[in-house]
């Protein structure tokens, strides 16, 4: 391979591994934050999920993905995919 090309390469996959990790740290920091959540939820016996909640946020960011360019099929199966952990952790809380 080309010492160019390698090096261009190398610094697209920096950039690309300094985002993914700051994508772990956000989803860190929401997960502390709905954790939080559950427990208020918990202690006022609100059920784990709420889907009226979810479909606003489901519209909202398939919304901002197509602002941004992403595709807003995969800003839906992402955020589904979080939902699921999150309503998942508030019924291991629910449940004590």
């Amino acid at each position: 391979m080309d010492e160019e090309v390698a090096a261009e390469l190398r610094r697209l996959r920096d950039s690309i591994d300094n985002m993914d990790a700051a994508l772990i740290h956000l989803l860190a920091e929401r997960f502390k934050i709905t954790q939080q959540v559950g427990v208020l939820k918990a202690a006022h016996e609100l059920p784990p999920a709420d889907p009226q909640r979810e479909a606003q946020q489901i519209a909202r960011l398939r919304r901002l993905a197509e602002e941004a360019k992403l595709d807003p099929e995969f800003a839906e199966k992402f955020l589904n995919f979080v939902v699921a952990e999150v309503v998942r952790h508030h019924e291991r809380i629910a449940a004590g």
